[in-house]
């Protein structure tokens, strides 16, 4: 660290957690590129990762079996009152987690360099940042925050000498006895792993996994489930939303934020070519919003990131050209297979299976193997800044200003393509009921309708009833300037189970009857759930539709749609009086214009 430590209460916090987690080492990352290179050095020569020959800087790691996702079971939104965590959260009592934690984080880091790593989210002079330092004992963990986040000693000097920090403490759980050879990828048993959350502190607490969400802090804990809380309280937003910007042929900037449930194309919408002649898109972040009203009463977004955690399977030329080229180089890959000839590979890729691989699991692996060579949720880390169709706005420290704002989930009937809200209070309806019916990737029966509210479940810090009535608040606050909402379904099929709609660089043309809705040159159809496109609206220039698909894209079916009432009914009481009587209004609305 090339800057003193100035700020007493972190130094404090810091000689705490060594004194309770026994390392034997200290060292304060500074950020830079002899760092990263350094670590990745020792972690390639101790056999924990593989330098890619094909892939200039980019590395491939393998997680231990156990230890491949967020643990959503495992973790924890601990408040004093389990009510303030809601029926959608994991709750224990905080002094009942601590005391279980701090068991588990006694000596965990013997043998082991505890690494304080102090990083922003979002540039450093935006009035959006918020200053975290994760005390970890994990490099692969180091590195990715490097690429994540804003590491280094800008922000030990932001802090000085009593600025507030969000504390974070990760552990892989897995002490070091003296003499005893470390694995390449460390981690505590299933029951052990903790991702704990006490957000009237500002404290997160995370033990026993090495993976992403759960111990690379800044992402979901911090981004989202501390900072819904920490925006409930201070008036803002904490999104799960990507952040885009279309461009009309004439030059006008629209921007949009948008919030889908996992395996509804969140990244490629994000990085998206428009196929319409004339318009162009850049991407302004994939996953997360941080969003404040702004002095001429427009809200405010900025990418709380610095880099993309990317799901590697489904991703391709076909589906996503722009992150293909943003993971040449510089890119940290988890559990993809490894090629012969030292590159990457993952299921759906352009290029077909190679006759012999190595698998996640480090086994020889060739196409007669069942298994599938690389992990569902294999994934890339890759600097944001690298992605061809980044905007050059996307570090603005103010944000821009979100002209739109869409939810979306995977339905394969009933929802149609699009659908415009009447109003704001509609729109709330609609991010409130937002569902998708599950996948392979989903635990449980494919095909059964899971609701994720804003795609909101596992990331909302406090109950989310009363983050539905967050919603409301700011929609007041905003008044005329508040964005317009829109729901979109990419994923109807017919009933032999083909796609209606061909999606990816197509979905640009729903985007553009958004942004003719703003400029009032479509009228739209009212329908009993909301303003739908005329089929003549959408722009389908070069593209071949039939008639026939297109009129089933937009059909509004009244009897599916009464089918829907009572499971939102029943999804609604769970919230009991936490849900705000503008929610039960909007259903009731539904309800009668339905009938």
């Amino acid at each position: 660290m090339s800057c003193e430590v100035k700020n007493t209460k972190l130094k404090a916090w810091v000689n705490e957690v060594a004194e309770l987690t026994q390392p034997d080492s200290i060292y304060w990352c500074d950020g830079s590129k002899a760092e990263y290179d350094r670590l990745m050095s020792k972690m390639a020569a101790s056999g924990a990762t593989t330098p890619l020959k094909k892939r200039p800087n980019s590395f491939l790691f393998r997680s231990d079996p156990s230890d491949v996702a967020r643990v959503e079971n495992r973790t924890y939104i601990s408040y004093p009152d389990k009510e303030d965590a809601g029926p959608t959260n994991n709750w224990v009592a905080p002094d009942e987690l601590k005391k279980t934690m701090s068991a588990l984080y006694t000596g965990c880091m013997h043998g082991r360099t505890m690494y304080v790593i102090p990083f922003s989210m979002a540039a450093i002079t935006s009035p959006m940042a918020k200053i975290g330092i994760e005390i970890t004992d994990s490099p692969y963990v180091v590195c990715n925050m490097h690429i994540m986040t804003r590491v280094g000693s800008k922000v030990i000097e932001a802090l000085g000498t009593d600025g507030e920090f969000i504390p974070c403490l990760h552990s892989v759980g897995a002490p070091l006895a003296p003499g005893q050879k470390d694995v390449p990828w460390p981690c505590a048993p299933i029951e052990s792993k903790y991702i704990s959350h006490f957000p009237d502190e500002n404290l997160i607490w995370s033990y026993g996994s090495g993976y992403g969400g759960n111990a690379l802090l800044g992402k979901k804990c911090l981004a989202l489930r501390i900072a819904s809380a920490m925006a409930r309280r201070e008036g803002w937003m904490a999104e799960h939303m990507l952040i885009l910007r279309l461009i009309s042929p004439e030059g006008k900037q629209y921007h949009i934020a948008a919030a889908f449930p996992s395996a509804c194309g969140k990244t490629n919408l994000a990085m998206i070519l428009p196929t319409i002649e004339g318009w162009k898109a850049e991407c302004l972040g994939d996953d997360i919003a941080w969003m404040k009203i702004g002095p001429d009463g427009r809200l405010y977004a900025t990418n709380p990131e610095s880099g993309f955690f990317g799901v590697a399977p489904g991703t391709s030329y076909k589906s996503n050209p722009m992150a293909m080229d943003t993971i040449r180089e510089n890119t940290i890959f988890t559990n993809c297979a490894l090629t012969d000839d030292g590159d990457i590979w993952w299921e759906m890729i352009d290029d077909p299976a190679p006759e012999h691989m190595i698998d996640w699991k480090g086994r020889d692996w060739s196409p007669e193997i069942k298994e599938p060579a690389a992990h569902p949720n294999a994934r890339f880390t890759v600097p944001a800044a690298q992605c061809p169709v980044i905007s050059p706005d996307w570090e603005k420290p103010e944000g821009v200003p979100i002209d739109i704002f869409i939810f979306g989930g995977r339905r394969a009937g009933v929802v149609p393509l699009v659908t415009e809200a009447y109003n704001w209070d509609h729109g709330v309806f609609m991010g409130a009921t937002a569902g998708s019916e599950t996948t392979a990737a989903n635990i449980g029966a494919v095909g059964n309708l899971r609701r994720d509210p804003f795609a909101m479940t596992p990331f909302c810090g406090y109950n989310m009833g009363d983050y539905f009535a967050h919603w409301f608040e700011m929609g007041d606050k905003l008044g005329k300037n508040a964005p317009r909402i829109f729901y979109v379904n990419w994923f109807r099929k017919t009933a032999e189970g083909k796609w209606l709609w061909p999606g990816f660089g197509e979905n640009s043309r729903v985007l553009k009857w958004m942004c003719d809705r703003l400029e009032g040159k479509v009228s739209g159809v009212a329908t009993p759930i909301g303003i739908l496109p005329k089929e003549q609206e959408l722009d389908l220039t070069g593209l071949e539709i039939s008639n026939e698909y297109l009129h089933e894209l937009l059909r509004v079916d009244v009897e599916a749609w009464r089918a829907e009432v009572p499971g939102i009914d029943k999804f609604f009481a769970q919230f009991g009086n936490r849900l705000p009587a503008r929610l039960q209004k909007q259903l009731e609305d539904m309800a009668n214009r339905l009938a």
